[in-house]
């Protein structure tokens, strides 16, 4: 690894407009095309994205949309089940990035959708 850079990790989440794998695909795609944007990323930078999705959303895994993504096939990806919490928001897709970012760049955690409200401060 070059000296000029360092190990980060970028969270970030964003909500489904329903349980269907074209819903799904639209939110991963959005919350992964933010992430990148963001945090003016190189694809080839990204080690690793874990997801996570509350229990309502089960038409696919956020994963098998990444792994489709142009230039992220060397990604390694893991889907999880959110862990339940009542009154939690509906679809929701949490992410954790872990990524390799140049040492003076500000990390940007992308919150989109309705899960804007989950951080305000990084909104």
């Amino acid at each position: 690894m070059n000296d000029d850079y360092k190990i980060s990790f970028i969270r970030g989440a964003t909500t489904a407009s329903g349980n269907s794998i074209n819903e799904i695909k639209n939110a991963v795609v959005e919350l992964i095309d933010e992430l990148i944007t963001r945090n003016n990323l190189n694809k080839m930078n990204i080690l690793s994205i874990t997801f996570t999705t509350t229990r309502d959303l089960d038409a696919c895994f956020p994963a098998s949309v990444a792994r489709k993504f142009s230039g992220l096939d060397s990604v390694a990806f893991l889907d999880c089940q959110q862990m339940y919490v009542s009154n939690d928001l509906d679809f929701c897709i949490r992410i954790m990035a872990q990524v390799l970012l140049p040492k003076n760049n500000p990390i940007k955690h992308p919150y989109l959708r309705g899960a804007a409200k989950l951080r305000t401060d990084r909104c």
